[in-house]
């Protein structure tokens, strides 16, 4: 669900029309609905709450320092993947001790940030890391918490960029050498084993991946505790879907209902590490459209908005939703048309082939669906500057990133001479 709807013929973030956004912001934008996030929120703490359980939202899914704020007051922590991740939870406000801090490559300089920071635990991906991570720790005169990622080869029925629990991913210690990877870490002086940790993959729509990968991992925590190794946390990650076209993913209480009586025979806190199910629908992208231009019968929609700006439709082929601002456009039928961008490639586009509303020049659309790995994956590619990303709460609305200036494209850069 989310909180985007058609008031008086426009569409409204809340009760903030979109139209009067953009005569004062310009396009193309992002726009969150803070009501939205906060409803997300809550339906996961809600669903789980028969459980120890710590929500830690997945930061790569949309890290606007405004927005992390808001999910961290609806009480929420964060799994991170770098530094710069960290910084940003951090600058939200988040309880370092409800932070987890996964990716397959971290640096020393990340993990001495963390360490000092003092995060609940690091998600260790290699034995490399773990003696990375040990090194650190004792430079420091630390201990660091760690859960192993365990890959339990479970398949995500996803798109396979996005896979990451199959045993041909770059991800996590296959489920049959973690034994011995744990035994490792408790040999470690600096180590100390918190917990275990998995993560399937993203944008799952069954519930069954996620039920496979839990029963696989249970007799391995029961193995851990048979070599003397009891743990406090388990991590199962996140990757609950949303709809884009016409996908059913299951809704936080449908995967709670088949979970939380397997996970209640432990007595861990479980962690969980939703992104996209709960911003995704939370945002939107708007852009304007500069020109309909016929070509040989082909109609094309060129708008303000570009693939460095969403880059999903033209990574992953993802089908997203494509929405008039203005009830306007919908009074005069529809067309089959590309959504393009200005950017120099074939491969710059938001839609192909899609049934739309014949738009006119100037007319505004919206990208729905977009809060999640949206701004994150966005670039300067072409020298255009990154858009301003919106939070709306109610009837009043506050700019969260500020629209990019020409300056900005260069800060940092110097001349030879």
């Amino acid at each position: 669900m989310h909180d985007f709807q058609y008031l008086n013929g426009s569409l409204h973030c809340e009760s903030v029309s979109l139209e009067k956004i953009a005569e004062k912001e310009g396009t193309p934008f992002y726009c969150y609905s803070r009501h939205t996030l906060a409803r997300h929120v809550k339906s996961y703490s809600d669903a789980f709450k028969d459980i120890k359980n710590l929500i830690c939202f997945a930061v790569k899914a949309n890290s606007n320092i405004g927005v992390l704020r808001e999910l961290i007051k609806e009480g929420a922590g964060c799994d991170i993947v770098s530094g710069g991740e960290l910084f940003r939870a951090l600058k939200a406000g988040c309880d370092p001790r409800k932070i987890v801090y996964a990716g397959v490559g971290k640096t020393e300089e990340e993990i001495e940030y963390a360490l000092k920071s003092e995060i609940l635990m690091f998600n260790v991906e290699s034995s490399q890391e773990l003696f990375a991570i040990d090194k650190v720790a004792k430079r420091l005169d630390k201990k660091a918490a760690v859960a192993l990622r365990v890959n339990p080869d479970v398949d995500p029925k996803t798109h396979p960029y996005i896979s990451t629990g199959l045993k041909k991913n770059k991800f996590g210690i296959s489920i049959d050498l973690a034994l011995e990877e744990y035994r490792l870490a408790a040999r470690m002086d600096n180590i100390e084993i918190v917990g275990v940790h998995q993560h399937i993959g993203s944008q799952i729509t069954q519930i069954s991946p996620f039920v496979d990968a839990v029963e696989r991992l249970l007799p391995f925590v029961e193995k851990l505790r048979e070599i003397n190794i009891h743990i406090k946390y388990i991590d199962v990650g996140g990757g609950l879907g949303i709809t884009y076209k016409d996908e059913s993913p299951p809704l936080p209480a449908e995967l709670a209902k088949e979970i939380v009586p397997l996970l209640k025979k432990t007595d861990c806190t479980i962690v969980f590490e939703p992104g996209r199910v709960i911003v995704g629908n939370a945002g939107i992208l708007v852009s304007k459209v500069l020109y309909a231009k016929k070509n040989e019968g082909k109609t094309f929609y060129v708008v303000d908005a570009a693939m460095n700006d969403l880059v999903r439709p033209s990574l992953y082929q993802a089908h997203m939703s494509i929405q008039p601002i203005s009830h306007a456009s919908l009074e005069r039928g529809k067309v089959e048309a590309d959504v393009v961008g200005p950017i120099c490639e074939s491969g710059d586009f938001l839609a192909k082939d899609r049934v739309l509303p014949e738009f006119k020049q100037g007319e505004m659309m919206a990208v729905m669906g977009a809060g999640a790995y949206g701004f994150t994956m966005s670039s300067n590619y072409n020298s255009r500057r990154r858009v301003a990303e919106i939070l709306v709460t109610g009837d009043t609305y506050k700019v969260v990133r500020a629209r990019e200036t020409w300056e900005d494209l260069v800060r940092g850069e110097t001349m030879a001479d």
